[in-house]
């Protein structure tokens, strides 16, 4: 009941108005992403409570790009806006990019005409808004591009540690190299090597921990998987072992963990042409590749990146656009923000969460 007392009734009104926008908050919270944005039509409480759970998301980054750039975005799920960010030492694309330890690390890449590869680290470190891309020691292994880069989780080295899978060296090679890098010091030490070699494929760190990867230059449509063999001990070694292939073969595609564990796998070339098509891998102990509805425009070398049951996918060959995929509705749903820049080509960039 509400009080009679014009003090206590504002302060009533007040500790109302908070708590339904708190309320709105949690009920955005279990809707995802695009189910918390249809959310802000209801009513005012409900975009305050909306937004406010929006603020709490981290932002999609994306960095360089053809032809090569130096110029960092970050998508404020908020606001939908594209935020300028410090931009990078060196102009890049095709680099490999991750957070690790709430910094922002881009590894190697192609550099000058977009020919040349490149052994070189950067790191945004966490912090103010004065903070600065600094580089980092080079890769031991040398100039790499088109490869991924998948943070560990540790905490004994110094800046962190990165497994580098595949890619591409300047003489046109094909890696199925693994490589653990120590951002502090910039040694490549040899993992467990791929059982394909791979460029331009997509990679994950899947829920219980392992690696997958899939496709890669060729139209490859194969796919490993890298963990602890079967009834192990638990200090085993690691061994890469083969997953069921994809419908199709694929390259320049982009992936990432789903909510509910499934490693998605969207876009990228099949057989020398751009796709839309998308498909998600179970991994639960039934390994199969379903198909998931094709996004609105075929993309390759695009960004993409999963949070709050949805996957956020940007840019690519020929396209600036965006799109968001609802994993409750099954379809995709075009967002109204368009990579900036003017850049017709933003493709090839790395992309991380933060």
């Amino acid at each position: 009941m509400a009080p009679t007392d014009s003090s206590d009734t504002n302060t009533w009104a007040v500790q109302h108005v908070l708590a339904l926008v708190e309320i709105w908050a949690l009920v955005a919270q279990h809707s995802g992403f695009f189910g918390a944005w249809r959310l802000t039509a209801v009513c005012r409480a409900s975009r305050a409570g909306v937004k406010e759970w929006l603020g709490t998301l981290p932002g999609l980054v994306v960095s360089g790009g053809l032809a090569p750039l130096r110029e960092v975005w970050q998508l404020d799920l908020a606001t939908l806006q594209w935020v300028p960010m410090p931009t990078l030492v060196t102009a890049r694309c095709d680099h490999a990019c991750c957070v690790v330890r709430g910094a922002l690390v881009v590894l190697g890449g192609y550099v000058s005409d977009g020919e040349e590869t490149t052994s070189r680290v950067e790191i945004l470190s966490k912090g103010g808004e004065d903070r600065l891309f600094t580089d980092f020691p080079a890769l031991s292994c040398g100039g790499i591009a088109e490869a991924i880069a998948i943070a560990v989780e540790e905490s004994n080295s110094a800046a962190g540690q990165v497994l580098l899978l595949g890619g591409y060296d300047e003489e046109g090679v094909g890696f199925s190299t693994v490589h653990l890098v120590d951002l502090a010091t910039g040694v490549c030490t040899p993992q467990a090597a791929l059982l394909s070699s791979r460029l331009s494929s997509a990679a994950v760190r899947i829920l219980d921990g392992r690696v997958a990867c899939a496709g890669g230059y060729g139209s490859l449509s194969s796919a490993e998987v890298w963990g602890p063999p079967a009834n192990g001990a638990s200090n085993a070694v690691w061994t890469w072992t083969h997953l069921p292939a994809m419908s199709v073969g694929r390259y320049g595609s982009c992936g990432c963990v789903m909510s509910d564990g499934r490693f998605a796998v969207l876009g990228g070339r099949s057989n020398g042409v751009r796709t839309s098509s998308c498909e998600a891998l179970t991994v639960d102990g039934d390994e199969h590749w379903h198909s998931l509805p094709p996004m609105h425009h075929a993309r390759c070398y695009c960004a993409c990146a999963a949070v709050a049951r949805c996957i956020i996918v940007v840019g690519g060959h020929g396209t600036q656009s965006s799109e968001v995929y609802d994993e409750a509705l099954n379809r995709w749903i075009r967002l109204p923000c368009e990579l900036p820049g003017g850049n017709t080509y933003l493709e090839s960039m790395g992309s991380a969460l933060l």
